[in-house]
């Protein structure tokens, strides 16, 4: 007779199941939907979300969210006030792999609420986690669970999300190069992207590639024209998911 799970086994099934669902889940929309109400299951809050944003130009790329995810106040406000949030300000900082936090680890509730980030922005969710991506500078790529009991996530809560924030980060770059169309470069394009993607200037890329500045530049504007972008930051987007 096998013997029944133990709570730890049987949750981490539920982790597995998860996972293993939205591998599956092959429709448009990266991360897959599934992955974000999965989160929900293993993790109760009123939202689960997704968002990838560019600071210095303000562009929000990509939002997903489960029901509720819209409460929060208009975006307008959360730039006006974005100085005041402490979580985001330490998401948007470069990391290498993925980073756990929750609103608790910088500003209790009761503080926060008295504050216009979340008066004019976060309401009603004082209580938020987060699991950030890498992506390139000045820029954000973050799964976020919100809560508006105000009480902070529990040390197994956020274990969770620890344990399967390397396994997010995979399934959203399998998600994101299936959404991107074939374009082939040619290896010289390649290299080049690939120092773009490492955040290196045209002179330091020049350098690196014992070539002109201007070759560097030609390269880029042939790689422009064949991926349809008229930026760096999209051309690395659309070859090197995992850099943008």
């Amino acid at each position: 007779m096998t013997p029944p799970f133990t709570t730890a086994e049987a949750h981490l099934r539920r982790m597995a199941d998860v996972l293993d669902e939205a591998r599956q889940d092959l429709a448009e929309g990266v991360p897959p939907m599934s992955l974000l109400h999965g989160l929900q299951r293993l993790i109760p809050c009123e939202c689960a979300s997704f968002s990838e944003l560019d600071i210095p130009t303000r562009i929000s790329w990509n939002d997903r969210d489960t029901p509720g995810g819209e409460e929060q106040g208009p975006m307008e406000e959360y730039w006006r006030w974005r100085h005041q949030h402490l979580q985001c300000e330490q998401v948007s900082r470069p990391h290498d792999t993925p980073e756990t936090t929750q609103m608790a680890d910088f500003v209790s509730a009761h503080r926060l609420r008295n504050q216009p980030i979340y008066v004019e922005f976060l309401r009603p969710f004082p209580t938020i986690a987060d699991v950030a991506l890498p992506t390139a500078p000045g820029r954000t790529r973050v799964f976020q669970l919100f809560r508006t009991d105000g009480q902070p996530f529990k040390d197994h809560e956020m274990t969770t999300l620890r344990l399967l924030a390397p396994h997010l980060y995979e399934i959203y770059l399998a998600a994101a190069r299936r959404r991107r169309t074939p374009v082939r470069l040619t290896r010289r394009e390649l290299d080049v992207l690939r120092c773009v993607a490492l955040g290196m200037s045209t002179p330091q890329i020049a350098e690196q590639l014992c070539v002109a500045p201007s070759t560097v530049r030609k390269h880029l504007e042939n790689a422009f024209g064949r991926l349809g972008v008229s930026s760096r930051t999209a051309a690395v987007a659309r070859v090197f998911p995992e850099y943008a």
